[in-house]
This record gives C-alpha cells, sequence and structure tokens, in this order.
C-alpha cells in the first residue's frame, strides 16, 4: 500500500469521511456572552452599557473604540454599528447577594460555580446567567427580566418610575430573530433622527431669507415715498450740504457748552433745601467775607 517498514494502516486514516461537526458547550458559550465583554473579551466591570442589538460591553472599551481612528480595528465587527457614545446605554443592575466572586477561592482549592450569576433580577430575583431571557429599557438604563415584565404588565419602570413604550424593550443577548428585529427598529430610529433634523434646517434658513426680504423691501420704499427732486441729488449739492451740516455741527457743539458759572448759578437758584445747598461751594455759607480773606493767595484747598 506504499508503506515502509512493513506497516499496516488502518481504515480510518485510508478512507477520510465526513468531518464530525463540533458541538459548542452551551455552558462556556454563555458564560462567555454574560460575564465577558463583547468587545475586548475581558470580564465585565462597572459601568457596563449595552448597545441597541443587546450586546454587553465595558464603558472603557467602547469608548477606546470609539478614539481609536485606525483602519484596523480589534474586533471592529462586533460593535460596527456602535457610531458614538449616544449609542449604548449605560445599565442599572442589581447584585445577587448569594454570589461570592473570588473572596472564598483565595487558595485556588475551591470550585467555582460559573451558573452562579453576579446581577439578578430586582422584581422576581432570577439570576442573570443565560438561563433566562433578560432585558432592559433604553429610556433608564434599568435591567429586568422578561418574566417580571410579563407577570406585571405597567407602562412605568418598577425601579425608577420612567414611562416607556414597547419599543424601548430591548432583549439582552437575544436569538437570531431578536437582533434582526431590534436591528430594524435601530435602522428606523436614525431614518427618523435624520429626518427631524433636516426638516429642523430649512426652517432655520427660511427665517433668515425672510428677514432679509423684509430689510431689502424697507430701503426702496423710502425712497419711493419722497419727492422726485429729492431723490436723485446731484454730488456737487452732496457735498455742499455735507460741509455745511458739519460747520453748524460745529459751531452749535461751541455755543452748547454751558459756562462753568451757569452750573454754580443753577444748583445756587435751585429750590433744593438750604442743607443740600450748604454742600457746594457757591452757597453763601462756604464763602468769606473780605475782612477774613487775605491780601495774599494761597494754593490750599481752603482757598474759594
Amino acid at each position: 500500500m506504499g508503506c515502509d517498514g512493513g506497516t499496516i494502516p488502518k481504515r480510518h486514516e485510508l478512507v477520510k469521511g465526513p468531518k464530525k461537526v463540533e458541538k459548542v458547550d452551551k455552558d462556556a458559550e454563555l458564560v462567555a456572552q454574560w460575564n465577558y465583554c463583547t468587545l475586548s473579551q475581558e470580564i465585565l466591570r462597572r459601568p457596563i452599557v449595552a448597545c441597541e442589538l443587546g450586546r454587553l460591553y465595558n464603558k472603557d472599551a467602547v469608548i477606546e473604540f470609539l478614539l481609536d481612528k485606525s483602519a484596523e480595528k480589534a474586533l471592529g465587527k462586533a460593535a460596527s454599528h456602535i457610531r458614538s457614545i449616544k449609542n449604548v446605554t449605560e445599565l442599572r443592575l442589581s447584585d445577587n447577594p448569594a454570589w461570592e466572586g473570588d473572596k472564598g477561592n483565595t487558595k485556588g482549592d475551591k470550585h467555582d460555580d460559573l451558573q452562579r450569576a453576579r446581577f439578578i433580577c430586582p422584581v422576581v430575583g432570577l439570576e442573570m446567567n443565560g438561563r433566562h431571557r433578560f432585558c432592559f429599557l433604553r429610556c433608564c438604563g434599568c435591567v429586568f427580566s422578561e418574566r417580571a415584565l410579563k407577570e406585571i404588565k405597567a407602562e412605568v419602570c418598577h425601579t425608577c418610575g420612567a414611562a416607556f413604550q414597547e419599543e424601548e424593550i430591548i432583549v439582552l443577548n437575544g436569538t437570531k430573530e431578536d437582533v434582526d428585529l431590534l436591528k430594524r427598529r435601530m435602522e428606523e430610529r436614525r431614518l427618523r433622527a435624520k429626518l427631524e433634523k433636516k426638516s429642523k434646517k430649512p426652517k432655520t434658513t427660511e427665517c433668515v431669507s425672510k428677514a432679509g426680504v423684509t430689510d431689502d423691501s424697507a430701503g426702496p420704499s423710502k425712497v419711493k415715498a419722497g419727492k422726485p427732486e429729492e431723490a436723485d441729488p446731484d454730488p456737487k449739492e452732496k457735498r455742499s450740504t455735507v460741509a455745511s451740516r458739519a460747520a453748524s455741527g460745529s459751531a452749535s457743539g461751541k455755543a452748547g457748552k454751558p459756562p462753568c458759572g451757569a452750573l454754580k448759578r443753577s444748583i445756587a437758584d435751585s429750590e433744593e433745601s438750604e442743607t443740600y445747598k450748604s454742600i457746594f461751594t457757591s452757597h453763601s455759607s462756604a464763602k468769606r467775607s473780605k475782612e477774613e480773606s487775605a491780601h495774599w493767595v494761597t494754593h490750599t484747598s481752603y482757598c474759594f
């Protein structure tokens, strides 16, 4: 058969049959989905966020992904639909009092129960380990089990009291059908936001254009209301009128300045009380008589 050394090949070595389908361990898959970040593959640590498709991330990993502008992003397909931090919602999770974590396993000789979850439903008490369907609200970020929402039907959040609609309920780590439905809702939501932005822009441009039209229309109307002779005067006449106005303004400005004594007289002749008038130096009480005044001149503040 072409084998040297007297080896005897077996049938499974010569005949190649169909490949066996590798079965994925469901427990390991659930642990990876509910305990590790979808983007960085690290253990989930608070603050924990969820996208519009119901996948769990560390907020630090999402921020690093958005800041990284390189062409080849690590694991970019898992977060390609996240374009800004507004596309994710920070979750309000309820801790599981029965979960100890790594506190009791300091020596490494204790069995870690991977099915024991860190978080639970605050209404029913079910553990968030993948065995039960969980969802969160986009309006507030509170996390509940699907059973709690079905048994206690309400239009208000059970913990914070925020009002919500059915479209704002997003299933965490749902099936392919759930993901397809969430994708459709996400696309519709983004199209609606784009249309609202476009509808707001023309309104602002119309307001600006209307204001410009009113300013332009006000100009020629004033010109038409005047006489035809005053509408288009000669340039020589314009110069002469401007010069005459400037001369008259300068003359009136000089003549309009009141003398220094006018203010004093106005204060002295005013109808105010004597105590108010005595404050000023123009009052008779502040003036000295000829006998009191000296024949020499000083530059002190007492010389009035």
